[in-house]
């Protein structure tokens, strides 16, 4: 009965665990893998804007190793660019949408007012990864 009990507390340990991740932002290296699934051919394996595709593109690929470079990381617009509201009126942009990062659960993400955003996680993750590869 005792380990029964004991068995039961840690499952549950286990399941809050489990939603607190789901319900965090995630960490960079989540959105590495989706970095390179989406992003690699236009923007390169470094995100210099150099990708395999990019010498055909007119706009060239941003360097998304630059986007800091104004001082703060511009979390709303970037997140505004890949889902595509950013875009919706320009001219010559190429930068497909992409649906797949707008699914699935929700994760708050805090933009520069301060606001808290809820995102979907896919996004979130590739967010931060963008982040982490400032001035590289």
């Amino acid at each position: 009965m005792k380990y029964a009990a004991m068995a039961a507390g840690l499952g549950a340990l286990g399941i809050v665990g489990a939603c607190m991740q789901t319900n965090s932002m995630p960490e960079a290296d989540e959105g590495r893998r989706l970095y390179v699934e989406n992003c690699v051919q236009c923007h390169g394996p470094a995100g210099k804007g150099d990708g395999p595709w990019a010498r055909d593109m007119t706009p060239a690929p941003n360097d998304l190793t630059q986007l800091s470079s104004g001082g703060s990381f511009p979390r709303a617009r970037v997140l505004s660019t890949i889902d595509g509201y950013h875009r919706t009126q320009i001219p010559g942009e190429q930068m497909p949408e992409f649906g797949a990062l707008l699914a699935g659960d929700t994760v708050p993400v805090q933009t520069e007012d301060g606001v808290m955003t809820p995102t979907p996680r896919p996004l979130a993750a590739l967010l931060a990864y963008l982040e982490s590869i400032q001035g590289t």
